[in-house]
């Protein structure tokens, strides 16, 4: 159980390094904008279609020149790894921290899974078996 609950930690590790690739918006193809969470492809179409009007200037100049990026969005953008000019958007680190809020709602989760001691042998405990029992011996008790 704890070996899987760890699997599961390390691989959503790894997995969040891919999430937050930085891509530059001035030097990324449309493949590149789309593995971008929130950009989908009509976004990178008009990512691609300004900046061949001319590379952008700053966060300002992309929001002013790419329809349907407010402030908001942009700090999304910026959080989930989109930059201009190989810079984040000012103010966006401020969202990042939500990010790691859920995964701290977790963890007592994976603190509780550790606390359950096991036997030497490497087998459940009788208390962890009982826990693992309790939600179908309740259904049985009830009907």
């Amino acid at each position: 159980m704890i070996k899987k609950l760890l699997l599961a930690i390390a691989v959503l590790v790894a997995s969040t390094g891919f999430a937050f690739a930085q891509v530059d918006v001035n030097k990324a193809d449309a493949a590149a904008l789309d593995g971008v969470k929130g950009v989908g492809p009509s976004m990178s179409k008009a990512i691609l279609a300004e900046r061949a009007k001319g590379e952008f200037k700053d966060w300002a100049d992309f929001q002013k020149r790419v329809k349907g990026v407010g402030d908001k969005t942009a700090a999304k953008l910026s959080v989930a790894g989109l930059q201009v000019n190989g810079k984040a958007k000012e103010g966006a680190a401020a969202a990042a921290p939500k990010a790691d809020a859920s995964t701290a709602k977790a963890m007592p989760a994976a603190k509780d899974a550790k606390a359950m001691p096991a036997a030497k042998d490497g087998k459940a405990m009788p208390e962890q078996k009982d826990a693992k029992a309790k939600p179908a011996d309740a259904k049985s008790k009830s009907m």
